[in-house]
């Protein structure tokens, strides 16, 4: 059976042309509508008539789906969400996927239930396919992470280049063994941040050393005990760049354990800057996300779907921020 994206594919045009010309909205040239009309003969295309019955029955009430409830992270995104659906007459649901693909694979199908109006994911490990074919029935965003190459709205920020920044600014300081703990590699996030870790050393001709890169899974304890093994080393680093904050003060309690002092000793920077990241001894330098603005963006969107106006705008990257503190100083925040 022929998608839309099958029809937008034939016409040369986006989903959102075939959207409005099915609903005959929005400007579309003739030209255009007539592509798109015979690419949806020629395919023999029938538009989801249930979906779009179901999208006008309205429960008033979204599903956030996160992948990690007690990740101190998340809890700005949901009130940036919950602050735009009150004011908006909606109630927020919470579903934990408790990083579990499956789970979130169940939650979506609560969409076609009828059960909310729209979903918005802070988690992005289903099958891309399968998320596709659901975004283009029903409204759903995608915040923090992403699909990539996915046609589907997403609020976020550049991993990157913004890993890149960090791992940057201890090579300013005089650093060359900089370690990265990374989150899980199935992740995207992960690989993002890891790429921008390589490009900040290829960026300044610094070797790559392979040990130095240390898989964890964005809890406490894979920092603690990752820096523990890193400190064991006949060459340990002088600096330490992680995924998020939690690991980041777990290196930094592994560091003390040891008898090292931070920043003296080994400097480290987190990712994310949750609010422990400033009241945690010493407080940590990071990346610092719009947190409750991500989430507040992912809502907005979801209320443009679920209101049956197009999104032209699909990619919301949002700017981050590098907040120097004590854990490896130098400089002013950037």
């Amino acid at each position: 059976m022929a998608s839309i994206k099958d029809v937008a594919k034939r016409a040369n045009v986006s989903t959102a042309t075939v959207s409005r010309v099915l609903r005959n909205t929005g400007n579309v040239t003739e030209e255009t509508r007539q592509r798109v009309l015979e690419a949806i003969e020629a395919l023999n295309y029938q538009p989801n008539v249930l979906g779009r019955y179901l999208r006008r029955m309205e429960t008033e009430t979204v599903l956030v789906v996160v992948p990690d409830i007690t990740n101190p992270f998340f809890s700005k995104v949901l009130r940036g969400i919950e602050a735009v659906a009150l004011k908006h007459g909606y109630q927020v649901l919470l579903g934990d996927t408790q990083n579990d693909a499956r789970l979130e694979e169940q939650y979506l199908n609560v969409l076609p239930q009828r059960q909310v109006d729209g979903m918005i994911f802070l988690t992005a490990r289903i099958r891309k396919e399968l998320m596709e074919e659901m975004a283009e029935q029903f409204p759903i965003v995608l915040a923090c992470e992403y699909l990539e190459g996915a046609d589907i709205p997403t609020v976020s920020i550049d991993n990157i280049s913004s890993a890149r920044k960090a791992t940057e600014h201890l090579i300013r300081l005089g650093h060359r063994r900089i370690a990265h703990l990374s989150g899980p590699m199935n992740i995207i996030l992960s690989r993002d941040r890891l790429r921008g870790y390589y490009q900040a050393l290829a960026q300044h001709e610094i070797e790559v050393d392979a040990a130095l890169v240390q898989e964890g899974d964005f809890t406490y304890e894979s920092g603690y005990n990752l820096t523990l093994k890193l400190l064991a080393f006949e060459k340990p680093p002088t600096a330490i760049f992680a995924a998020n904050d939690e690991m980041a003060i777990g290196a930094v309690k592994a560091i003390r354990h040891r008898g090292g002092r931070v920043p003296d000793d080994v400097a480290v920077v987190g990712f994310d800057d949750i609010q422990m990241a400033s009241i945690f001894e010493p407080s940590l330098t990071t990346i610092a996300q719009p947190m409750f603005e991500i989430g507040q963006k992912a809502m907005e969107l979801l209320l443009r779907l679920i209101e049956g106006i197009d999104v032209e705008r699909r990619q919301l990257v949002l700017p981050d921020r590098l907040v120097i503190r004590d854990s490896c100083g130098g400089g002013r925040s950037v």
